[in-house]
């Protein structure tokens, strides 16, 4: 749940707005301020089941938000957002003189964002909301920023197919415990960008790395741990039952087992992690104490609370046991002292305790037997004997279940007293978890410790793709790469080669090693050094949006404004194929003015996958562009790809080539390399004339082949072939079509 407030009706990008959001269930809350324009990529990266805004501000926030929100939008009243009301709920719900312990004092509007989350949750949530303990602010500027693009083309939590197989979190998540694989997923969305920060969670990553048998130990305490955090929250709300209160127990107990194995930790971190850790061994007491040890999952079904534990309620369990041999007592004297020896004393649920008699002994019965049912077979009497015990045990039970119901509750509210500790424990555990994860991971999967600096240096040695090399059939290795970007030598890197040879894999490569390092994580390498990134870009693959009326290349060009436009120095951009939605020459000269302006304007470390080779030759004009390939071997009409990249520049794409891997029939390949030949030499580059054109501007396409092709009508075939396809509108496309349909049906 997310809310967000506009300083005003109209609110310009410059402007701050609050934002707060809050995850019910593990009582995680969190509120802060920032740019309106940083707004579509906060809610991108947290993707919230439900937003509120005010009324007002409806259809401004829903224009802001269109690509980024696909949850519940829920207006409320103007009043639900006001500070006063804001600071006033929050403080009642805190108990405390005011906000500054939470420094919220100088952010009015995460205060009103926070506040009217606190009203929606007292609203809807009709249980206890004692789990929710603190209102942390958060920095938008701590962390790195990955947008919704960034996140579905780098497939960090969902492939491109929707699924969490082949994706960064399916290949790095090693975690035991459901808040620790929480946790990762947060961290994997989140990179840091304080050096310090990142160290620490090296360091951590580290010790347990070089250690086996610490991680070893760490991890097989872990798997016993359910879901604390969202346990936590049961409590106090009034739901947890009677099983998942003596799980809650056993995970104290487990807690204390593992602040054992992490006694002497080396790093400042783990030390940190485990003084976090409380045992809370008078809460374990407790529940052990009141609660029996194999409960009901139902308080309905009883025998919750433990013998011994409440004299009253032990008393009228004496009563109701006492009753039942009383009533089966009744049945052996009944039978003695009317001689029917098939009498027996039943209940059903309607009629409570009867005698049932069979037809043949009806002679037998005593006056004091009072008939109550016939049967077919028998007839059923009660006793006013047997109608007083029947009172009292049935009364009985209702206490017992009653009281039982009392004292489960007061024991969970005696519980939730902790819940803050307990909290911290959830945290503190996921963190273990989450550090112990990376370092299977990096001990698995053979990853080294990156160098995270706060120079603008990226240099990568015998670099992997960590997801696609687990995918590789068993035998197959995947081939490493280096990369080395610097924004004083080479800033950008233009990256040439044919489909299928690996530049997209290497693009992502980067960015992956990159995200990893800065979320403290070993990298698939055999050595990195990583300066600071303050955000990923990354603009690869074709999409069209139809619901939005956007075609490939208006998403393409897009996501490429919102790149020079966003990125700075410390930026990392990806871009694979820009300009190809469009024609070529369109293509190439929006793929060259955009290079230059990411060397000229932003500055950022750039690579740059394309098959337009003219754009090799920017690496002669500018200083901070280099060249690289990834080469391929020809043999014959066949080609093998080497996936290995180096320096230079790819001379063909080898199109036809992998036309023909993909199947396409013979004839037609062939045709194509007829037809490739006479283009190759008119490719317009742009500083010059194309060599291949007519004097009316129009390509030299050689005759097809009747044999593949059979064109009967010339005088259509001359139509089409004078055409001047660059200059023409969609309209004169249309008209020009509609002309020749015309003149080839008459």
């Amino acid at each position: 749940l997310a809310a967000v407030v506009l300083p005003s009706a109209i609110a310009s990008p410059g402007e701050p707005v609050g934002f707060a959001y809050v995850d019910a269930s593990t009582g995680e809350f969190k509120a802060s301020q920032f740019a309106l324009m940083q707004l579509s990529e906060q809610v991108g990266s947290l993707q919230p089941a439900e937003l509120l805004l005010q009324r007002r501000d409806r259809e401004t926030i829903g224009d802001l938000l269109r690509s980024a929100f696909r949850g519940l939008a829920t207006p409320q009243d103007d009043w639900v957002f006001s500070e006063d009301y804001g600071r006033d709920i929050l403080i009642q719900h805190f108990r405390t003189q005011s906000l500054k312990g939470f420094g919220l004092e100088d952010l009015p509007l995460a205060i009103r964002a926070a506040g009217a989350i606190m009203h929606y949750l007292k609203e809807t949530q009709k249980g206890n909301l004692l789990h929710i303990r603190r209102l942390i602010p958060f920095d938008t500027g701590e962390t790195m920023v990955l947008d919704p693009s960034t996140k579905r083309n780098l497939e960090i939590s969902s492939s491109l197919a929707g699924s969490t197989d082949g994706t960064l979190i399916g290949v790095l998540d090693h975690t035991l415990t459901p808040m620790g694989s929480r946790m990762l997923k947060r961290w994997l969305h989140a990179p840091l960008r304080s050096v310090e920060q990142i160290r620490r969670r090296l360091d951590a990553v580290q010790e347990l790395v070089q250690s086996d048998p610490l991680r070893t130990r760490v991890r097989g305490i872990l798997e016993r741990f359910g879901d604390l955090e969202r346990l936590n929250a049961r409590v106090c709300t009034g739901r947890a039952n009677p099983r998942e209160v003596v799980a809650l127990r056993q995970m104290l107990v487990d807690i204390a087992a593992l602040r054992e194995a992490v006694a002497a930790p080396a790093t400042p971190t783990l030390v940190d992690l485990r003084d976090r850790l409380q045992p809370l061994p008078g809460v374990a007491e407790l529940i052990g104490t009141a609660i029996a040890d194999d409960p009901p999952a139902s308080l309905a079904d009883g025998g919750v609370i433990r013998a011994g534990f409440s004299a009253d309620l032990d008393q009228l369990r004496r009563i109701a046991t006492g009753g039942k041999t009383w009533i089966a007592d009744l049945q052996r004297t009944e039978r003695e002292r009317t001689g029917i020896s098939s009498l027996k004393v039943g209940f059903n649920s309607v009629f409570g305790y009867y005698i049932e008699v069979t037809h043949t002994h009806t002679e037998k019965i005593p006056p004091n037997y009072v008939r109550k049912q016939t049967l077919t077979n028998a007839e059923r009497y009660i006793t006013p004997e047997l109608k007083e015990y029947e009172d009292k045990i049935l009364h009985a039970e209702e206490r017992m279940l009653a009281l039982e119901t009392e004292l489960f509750g007061g024991l969970r509210m005696r519980i939730a007293e902790h819940a803050e500790a307990i909290q911290t424990n959830a945290s503190a555990l996921a963190a273990i978890d989450c550090f112990a994860s990376l370092a299977e991971a990096a001990v698995r999967h053979g990853y080294a410790r990156p160098d995270v600096n706060d120079s603008t240096v990226l240099d990568i040695r015998q670099g992997r793709h960590p997801v696609i090399e687990r995918l590789l059939p068993p035998g197959e290795q995947y081939i490493p790469n280096d990369l080395r970007l610097d924004t004083a030598a080479a800033q950008v890197l233009i990256i040439t080669g044919p489909n299928m040879s690996g530049k997209s894999s290497y693009l992502r490569q980067a960015g992956l090693i990159v995200l990893l390092a800065q979320i403290g994580s070993y990298v698939p390498a055999a050595a990195a050094s990583v300066g600071i990134v303050d955000r990923i870009f990354t603009r690869v693959g074709a999409s069209d949006n139809i619901a939005s009326g956007e075609s490939t290349f208006l998403v393409e060009m897009h996501e490429a404004a919102h790149i020079v436009n966003a990125a700075t120095d410390r930026s990392l951009i990806l871009l694979d194929e820009v300009g190809r939605g469009t024609s070529t020459f369109d293509g190439i000269s929006i793929a060259w003015a955009l290079t230059e302006y990411l060397h000229e304007r932003v500055g950022a470390r750039t690579l740059f996958a394309t098959h337009y080779h003219e754009l090799n030759e920017l690496a002669d004009l500018f200083p901070r562009i280099r060249n690289v390939k990834v080469d391929v071997r020809e043999y014959g009409d066949r080609v093998v790809f080497l996936h290995t990249v180096t320096p230079g520049s790819a001379d063909h794409s080898y199109g036809i080539q992998v036309a023909q891997m993909a199947g396409l029939p013979e004839e037609l390949t062939d045709r194509a390399r007829t037809i490739l030949r006479n283009l190759e030499g008119s490719d317009l580059t742009p500083h010059g004339q194309s060599k291949g054109r007519t004097t009316s501007g129009r390509v030299r396409i050689p005759e097809p082949q009747l044999t593949l092709f059979e064109m009967r009508d010339d005088p259509i075939r001359q139509a089409i072939q004078s055409l001047d396809l660059e200059r023409m509108t969609p309209l004169e496309a249309l008209q020009v079509l509609a002309a020749l349909k015309k003149s080839a049906t008459t």
